[in-house]
C-alpha cells in the first residue's frame, strides 16, 4: 500500500483531521464543542486557562480540517463540530483495521504452516 492509498482502494487517508487532532487542546476543544453544542471563543478558553485569541487559533486549525464550522451571530462568532469528517475518518480507521487483520491472518496461517 503507498503513501496516497486508502484502505477498500479510495485515495487520501484523513491527515488534515489526524494533524488537527494532534493537539491535546483542539481534542478537548472538540470535546467541549460536543457538549455545548455551540459556543464563542471567549466561552471556550475559560475551561482551557488560555486566551480568546489562543481558542481562535486553535478553533481556525480545525475549521481548515473540517472539524468546526463557524457562524456569525450579531458580534459573536458561533462554533459547532461537524460530524461527517469525524464519522467518515472513523470509516476510514475501520477500514484500515480490516485490512491489517486480513494481512496479520495471513501471516499466522503462513507461519502455522
Amino acid at each position: 500500500m503507498n503513501d496516497d492509498a486508502r484502505p477498500g482502494g479510495g485515495l487520501h487517508p484523513p491527515v488534515a483531521i489526524f494533524a488537527a487532532l494532534g493537539d491535546p487542546a483542539r481534542q478537548r476543544l472538540l470535546e467541549l464543542l460536543g457538549i455545548a453544542g455551540a459556543a464563542t471563543a471567549t466561552t471556550l478558553a475559560e475551561p482551557l486557562g488560555v486566551t480568546r485569541q489562543a481558542v481562535a487559533k486553535h478553533l481556525e486549525v480545525l475549521k481548515a480540517a473540517g472539524l468546526v464550522e463557524s457562524k456569525r451571530s450579531g458580534k459573536q462568532v458561533l462554533y459547532s463540530v461537524r460530524r461527517e469528517p469525524l464519522d467518515q475518518t472513523a470509516a476510514w480507521l475501520a477500514s484500515a483495521a480490516k485490512l491489517w487483520d486480513t494481512r496479520l491472518a495471513a501471516i499466522k496461517r503462513a507461519a502455522e504452516q
